[in-house]
């Protein structure tokens, strides 16, 4: 299993940035990849999930309509789009596997950074939001 985010970098407050992350040795009909993000000194956030049962995603309220989750299966790759960038969004940003093929685990019950650490989960990439 291996889980690969890229596209992080330093964007001007107000912009945009997408994330991708490409996933092998993951059944992406039956798991969940979610995107996570993590500040220095705190703790880890969950930010948006994609389901692969059925496609149908979930938002966290702090980038609800903001960011949006997407998926190639075709390239095997999920896309994190970020738009109007605020300081207050730079961090670490991770992609990771569902630890179980359940729908639970993209859901407004089991969409929590604690349900997921038993998951498979990429090295991060960076996004600094700075003038």
């Amino acid at each position: 299993v291996q889980l690969q985010a890229s596209g992080g970098g330093l964007v001007q407050p107000g912009s945009s940035l997408r994330l991708s992350c490409a996933v092998s040795g993951v059944d992406l009909d039956r798991y969940s990849v979610g995107w996570f993000r993590q500040a220095p000194g705190t703790e880890r956030e969950e930010l948006a999930c994609i389901r692969g049962s059925d496609a149908n995603w979930y938002y966290a309220d702090s980038v609800k309509g903001r960011f949006t989750i997407s998926i190639n299966p075709a390239m095997r790759t999920i896309y994190l789009q970020m738009n109007s960038l605020e300081p207050e969004d730079t961090a670490t940003y991770y992609c990771a596997a569902s630890p179980h093929p359940l729908n639970y685990y993209c859901s407004d019950i089991g969409f929590l950074t604690k349900h997921w650490i038993s998951g498979s989960w990429g090295q991060g990439t960076q996004v600094t939001v700075s003038s």
